[in-house]
């Protein structure tokens, strides 16, 4: 849109939408002014091949609403590829197939990650605020305590200062089984469930279970995960060239190692190895400002204007971390995302992005209806009218000619 003598160039105002099965409806997003789909073939297993009938399937039914798939989030990388297991060759093999079936079927996006084991990590999914709403903490100590008294991690004291192994032990003397148990829960189930496939289901000895996944990276060190990252990218990027998709690394959710285990997406030095490892426009990153704000050694805007140009995905959240490293979803406006700059920098310099505002605090009735941890109706929708002005107030000038 022109007006006078600047231009708008919005980004594409994008909404994660979990399917069919989602309580949140199709037809309540296209009111509420998003323009464009983040999903994934929920249904289909980690691992087994997105066929074009489905894709096509999706695409047309949401295509019925007047949105547009704009984003797969995430086609998931198995753990065996991250670890070279024995099924790796089959398993890319099965990738590549669903990349070209998605490149056919126009969706141009998509999402991955590399995080060993464990997804995104908080401790409270009901964070009380002053205001009566709830947002996701990550506490750094009861995590600790998780990886200590828990999952009984050998070595795992190491990971923590001493001042911090002291108010482990004294948590330790205090917490109550009912409090363990929504540690796993919170940890364990509820967080990976819906996004990692080894928690999907009645999960029932979680503990065991994690503690087996974690046993598979034993002697997998930062090299060793970035080596086998890039061996995945030199077998898929071809077939996302061919195709016309872009692939986009999400970053670590928190970003520096967790659990004993290594994690290679976490500052801009990751960042700039993964982008290297193979120099195709086609191997991007998604600029999730959330999880790189939660790492006090991160420069997000500094970030942002260096990875820009090969930027494929927006996340627009933010995070505000004590000094101790405990840290929660900020509001949209506030917080270590700088989201004003961010909008500013990316609407400038690569225009017409995919964005989502990503995680939303609960407010009002959201907790009367049943969502994905972070996933809130009315919290996002009024993230999404905080961006939704950010992006209207950022004026680019329009170039001279002449």
């Amino acid at each position: 849109m022109t007006l006078g003598s600047f231009v708008f160039k919005n980004m594409e105002k994008t909404w994660r939408w979990f399917g069919r099965k989602d309580n949140i409806t199709l037809d309540m997003l296209r009111q509420i002014g998003v323009e464009g789909i983040v999903t994934a073939l929920h249904d289909v297993p980690s691992g087994e091949v997105w066929t074009l009938e489905a894709i096509t399937e999706l695409k047309v039914y949401i295509e019925s609403f007047g949105l547009r798939w704009s984003v797969v989030e995430s086609l998931p990388v198995s753990e065996s590829i991250k670890y070279a297991g024995a099924s790796r060759e089959q398993l890319l093999e099965n990738y590549k197939i669903s990349l070209a079936n998605l490149g056919k079927a126009g969706i141009k996006t998509v999402v991955y990650n590399f995080m060993p084991v464990i997804d995104w990590i908080r401790t409270d999914l009901n964070y009380k605020l002053a205001d009566g709403t709830s947002t996701l903490y990550f506490d750094k100590i009861r995590f600790a305590y998780f990886d200590c008294y828990i999952l009984n991690r050998a070595g795992a004291e190491a990971d923590y200062s001493a001042e911090e192994m002291k108010q482990v032990n004294e948590l330790n003397k205090t917490i109550s089984d009912e409090e363990k148990a929504e540690l796993i829960n919170t940890i364990i189930v509820k967080t990976q469930g819906f996004v990692n496939d080894s928690f999907k289901g009645n999960v029932q000895k979680p503990v065991e279970l994690f503690n087996q996944l974690l046993e598979l990276y034993k002697g997998i060190d930062k090299n060793q995960l970035r080596a086998n990252l890039k061996y995945f990218l030199q077998s898929v990027i071809p077939t996302a060239e061919q195709y016309g998709v872009n692939l986009c690394v999400h970053p670590d959710d928190p970003p520096y190692p967790v659990l004993g285990l290594p994690r290679i997406v976490g500052n801009a030095e990751d960042i700039e190895w993964i982008l290297n490892a193979d120099k195709s426009p086609n191997n991007g990153f998604t600029f999730c400002a959330g999880s790189l704000s939660s790492g006090l050694h991160n420069d997000v805007p500094a970030m942002a204007q260096k990875f820009v140009k090969r930027t494929h995905f927006v996340h627009l959240r933010s995070t505000e971390v004590a000094a101790n490293g405990n840290f929660m979803e900020a509001s949209h406006l506030e917080g270590r995302g700088h989201l004003v700059e961010l909008v500013r920098i990316f609407e400038s310099e690569n225009p017409g992005l995919p964005m989502r505002v990503d995680h939303g605090k609960l407010m009002l009735t959201d907790g009367d209806t049943k969502h994905n941890p972070g996933y809130s109706f009315l919290g996002r929708m009024f993230a999404l009218a905080q961006v939704s002005g950010i992006m209207a107030a950022v004026e680019i000038p329009k170039p001279t000619v002449g």
